[in-house]
């Protein structure tokens, strides 16, 4: 079912077209919500300190969290304290908590979870003012926030928006159910980044590429050419599983099957017999590792222009010296810079 959706998003065919009306009233709705923010009828907070939001504008995930966790390797190589806060989307908690390396995905979501283990603080919370103004409390160095995900969270004033498109691009066009869209495109954003050549989202070219190594759960590392002579099984509990199967197979490792789950897959159970060796991406593994230790992890890389680096750097340090808090050139979460055009 997921896989069809998915199908039918990419083009205007029957489906799309049948389900073209009801995209008009979500349309609506949404341009209401946004309207209500610009008129001050909801509250936007502001923070002391810049706020990037790492988001997308296409329903099913579009590989933010390595471009989060990329964003994040750069402003350390700054000297630029960063913070990261999120919903947790798929945790069975509620409140606002910091994310420990030992917490379990299941409190904190898998992907908060993945980009804690890069070092940075980071807080998960219904509504990510909570989780912002508990980091800063807790982390009152901090100079950047980072929000994973977002963009439609209008509640929180931004500096910097960073919107990311996977190889579907904007698909059809259209907006949800018809189509992948969760609002209009294009729509005003500081920087655009996107692997593929998928329609209609330019921006910056980003290249996607898996590790030359696996990882298990105990740091034990193993190498391609080791990889490849074992047999495996390939597991992908993410939004898009068959990208993640393909880029192993490109990279010469052919798993004796795969086994495609949904988006956030909890892992109550182990996913194959004890006697099959496993595959898998790292957001699978924070959850899985805990019922197979052994199964192999494979980082997946973003290769990133510098002309992008460079860009947000001239954003970012903008909001670094003057005065914050104001947010007196953000209304409601629409950006002033459209986005950055391909290089």
């Amino acid at each position: 079912m997921r896989e069809a959706l998915q199908r039918a998003w990419l083009r205007r065919g029957v489906p799309a077209r049948l389900l073209w009306p009801v995209s008009l009233l979500y349309g609506a709705l949404a341009a209401a919500r946004r309207a209500a923010y610009r008129a001050g009828l909801l509250r936007v907070t502001s923070l002391p300190v810049p706020v990037i939001v790492v988001g997308n504008v296409v329903a099913g995930g579009a590989g933010k969290t390595p471009v989060v966790t990329a964003l994040l390797e750069h402003l350390a190589a700054r000297g630029i304290e960063a913070g990261v806060v999120s919903r947790g989307y798929g945790r069975q908690t509620t409140d606002c908590r910091a994310v420990e390396p030992d917490s379990l995905p299941a409190d904190v979501g898998d992907e908060p979870l993945l980009i804690a283990r890069t070092g940075a603080p980071v807080f998960v919370a219904r509504r990510r003012v909570d989780a912002a103004r508990a980091l800063l409390l807790a982390h009152p160095r901090t100079q950047v926030i980072v929000s994973d995900d977002g963009l439609q969270h209008l509640a929180l004033a931004r500096d910097i928006e960073i919107c990311v498109f996977d190889a579907r691009g904007t698909g059809n066009g259209w907006l949800l159910p018809a189509g992948p869209l969760r609002e209009k495109w294009p729509r005003p954003a500081d920087l655009v980044l996107q692997a593929g050549d998928g329609p209609g989202a330019g921006g910056w070219a980003m290249r996607r590429t898996l590790a030359s190594f696996a990882v298990s759960a105990d740091g034990t590392r193993i190498e391609w050419a080791e990889l490849r002579q074992r047999h495996l099984t390939a597991v992908a509990g993410i939004a898009n599983p068959r990208a993640f199967f393909d880029m192993l197979r490109e990279n010469g490792l052919q798993p004796d099957r795969t086994i495609a789950l949904a988006d956030h897959h909890d892992y109550a159970a182990p996913p194959v017999p004890g006697d099959e060796a496993i595959v898998c991406t790292e957001k699978d593994a924070v959850k899985l590792w805990r019922l197979r230790p052994d199964a192999w992890a494979v980082p997946l890389r973003v290769e990133i222009p510098r002309g992008f680096w460079d860009a947000l750097d001239r954003l970012l340090d903008a909001k670094l010296s003057s005065p914050h808090g104001s947010q007196t050139d953000r209304v409601a979460g629409v950006p002033r810079h459209e986005g950055s055009p391909r290089p």
